[in-house]
């Protein structure tokens, strides 16, 4: 996929007025992984997106040997989506799941699997949630 696909994309599904907005919500979301993700892993994912796109990933990754990225859970991740792309937080939980599913569908084999395995329960579902369709909302955690 190239990079005016994936915006374009983006920008479709999410119904977004501009293509600089497409730009800000993917760019919002893949750096708020690129915290969120081991380092490791965000360096593969971003191997297999455009290039433009995958230096999101690379640009907040957090290094220092210890090979894992910061700790943090949905609350905090839809926080700093909405603050990067500048929209409130119900907007931002949904940008960060279109851009994630145009992720999805940029990228080969099980990437996507380990990026969404990577991430504690409660973030899981934004990786495979869609643009489509409800999420489950707050941190209520189910047994099993």
């Amino acid at each position: 996929m190239r990079h005016d696909e994936f915006i374009g994309q983006v920008q479709a599904r999410a119904h977004l007025g501009g293509r600089d907005k497409a730009e800000r919500a993917s760019r919002a979301t893949l750096e708020t992984l690129g915290e969120r993700v081991p380092e490791g892993l965000a360096d593969k994912l971003a191997a297999q997106l455009p290039h433009e796109i995958g230096e999101n990933l690379r640009r907040t990754e957090v290094y220092g040997g210890l090979g894992t990225g910061e700790h943090f859970g949905r609350h905090e991740f839809v926080q700093r989506v909405a603050a990067r792309a500048g929209v409130d937080e119900p907007r931002a939980l949904y940008l960060a799941r279109v851009v994630l599913e145009v992720t999805g569908q940029a990228t080969q084999g099980g990437i996507m699997n380990k990026v969404r395995d990577s991430l504690p329960e409660d973030l899981r579902d934004l990786v495979t949630s869609g643009s489509r369709g409800a999420i489950h909302h707050g941190a209520t955690h189910h047994g099993g």
